[in-house]
């Protein structure tokens, strides 16, 4: 039995990693791009995971094959097309505007050679763009298809900076959105006020999921506010505690207060509260 040569491969701008047969291509290397079917239309794809690197594709099923190499040419005759995507994206506009549709577009997206275009758009709920899909035949000399995404697509297509000042995780290297809640941000003892916790998209950040597991280890190791602890002082109560740093302020019983590092606890007499577990909001 032949068993496939694997390669991850990104085809457009949102989707995710794409996997695909290599076999005659063991050669290629991160970056290079390729010529793929996909179920819409022909593509040039970026191979963002090398033949050989995974032993079996994540989702299973049968493998397309890779169908060449990108040649100087598909590039940049792509490149070509891409400088008119403003433009394609402009029509689509007026044209939206003249059905009185209820719908934002975002983006629009020429593949390699031109036979195919897509333009991205969100809205509250279906939208029904027949009408306007049969007007954008006219005018474009190619396959037209509209997307309605999401607010998490939404905020990696258009880009920007997160609340850390880096470069949206979605938009830099994610390919795929982590299951993330507003249990993670109170795990976190962050703030939970209105969009405290959210990301450019609205939704609880993805972040929250990458840290998630070191703030429950952390957790067992800090006591609880509430707590009574005994260090070489003596005697007090939790007030505050910083997870991370593996800290808590303890309040004495003539008032005074003091920051502890975990390792000065000698005993924790009385545990304080759990924190209430708070309801899952899933973004």
């Amino acid at each position: 039995m032949n068993h496939p040569i694997i390669a991850g491969v990104r085809v457009k701008r949102l989707p995710q990693i794409m996997y695909f047969d290599a076999k005659g291509f063991e050669d290629l290397r991160v970056s290079e791009y390729v010529i793929v079917d996909t179920d819409k239309c022909r593509e040039a794809a970026r191979v963002v995971a090398s033949p050989g690197q995974l032993k079996s594709p994540p989702n299973g099923g049968t493998l397309r094959s890779i169908i060449r190499r990108a040649t100087p040419f598909d590039l940049s005759q792509w490149q070509q097309l891409r400088l008119h995507e403003d433009d394609a994206l402009a029509q689509c506009k007026s044209q939206v505007e003249k059905h009185k549709l209820p719908m934002r577009l975002l983006s629009a997206e020429y593949n390699f050679d031109g036979s195919h275009v897509t333009f991205y758009f969100t809205a509250e709920g279906r939208v029904d763009f027949r009408g306007l899909v049969k007007d954008l035949a006219v005018i474009f000399p190619a396959r037209v298809e509209l997307w309605q995404i999401g607010p998490r697509d939404r905020a990696r297509l258009v880009g920007g900076l997160a609340p850390c000042g880096q470069e949206l995780c979605c938009e830099k290297f994610l390919d795929d959105f982590p299951k993330s809640s507003i249990k993670m941000a109170k795990d976190q003892d962050l703030p939970l006020g209105p969009n405290a916790a959210a990301g450019a998209c609205g939704r609880p950040m993805c972040c929250l999921a990458f840290e998630q597991r070191i703030y429950q280890e952390a957790k067992g190791r800090v006591p609880r506010i509430g707590s009574t602890v005994l260090c070489a002082r003596g005697q007090g109560r939790v007030i505050a505690r910083n997870v991370l740093k593996e800290s808590i302020t303890v309040q004495f019983e003539d008032g005074a207060n003091a920051t502890l590092g975990v390792p000065e606890i000698q005993r924790v007499v009385t545990a304080g509260r759990a924190e209430d577990e708070g309801e899952e909001n899933d973004g």
